[in-house]
């Protein structure tokens, strides 16, 4: 299990970075840019199960917390929340090539801003929120629920270092 969350961590934090370096111009065209962390965490949660996915969705957060302008542990809190949510449905449904990744991915995406929500509302001017009729979580939506196909496949290629060893 020790290694699964090793390389599902490392997998988040690249994509992390990637995010935040190449992919942060989308932003300026599209009001957002798509959240592959957090595509690739659902995998790992949904393959692995709870424990797997909030201990990755722990140290990708904590890490991410320290590459973002966020309140120290805003991501990790939200990570972890959507792993261990992920890791819930584990063994439920047979992973298809294209509905079901899209299917967990939209709900993630969606479960991350109705966290973000109600932090908010918590802690007022603190933490930052999507707004329903602004375009950035319908454009951040889209783009990971468009991009979860592609990132379950390729990440189907990296199983035996992802997931476990089904016996």
């Amino acid at each position: 299990m020790t290694k699964k969350i090793i390389w599902t961590t490392l997998l988040i934090t690249a994509a992390a970075v990637l995010q935040s370096t190449l992919l942060s111009p989308l932003s300026v065209y599209f009001y957002a840019k798509p959240d592959i962390a957090l595509d690739i965490l659902v995998f790992s949660a949904y393959l692995n199960g709870v424990m797997t996915g909030q201990l990755s969705g722990f140290f990708s957060g904590l890490f991410m917390d320290f590459l973002s302008n966020a309140p120290l542990g805003l991501n990790l809190f939200v990570r972890t929340i959507i792993g261990a949510v992920s890791g819930l449905l584990n063994g439920s449904f047979l992973i298809d090539s294209v509905f079901f990744p899209v299917l967990l991915c939209a709900s993630a995406t969606l479960l991350k801003a109705a966290i973000l929500a109600l932090l908010n509302i918590l802690f007022a001017g603190v933490v930052p929120a999507y707004s329903l009729t602004a375009p950035a979580l319908w454009v951040e939506l889209a783009m990971n629920s468009a991009l979860a196909p592609l990132i379950f496949i390729l990440l189907k290629m990296f199983n035996n270092f992802l997931s476990k060893r089904r016996r």
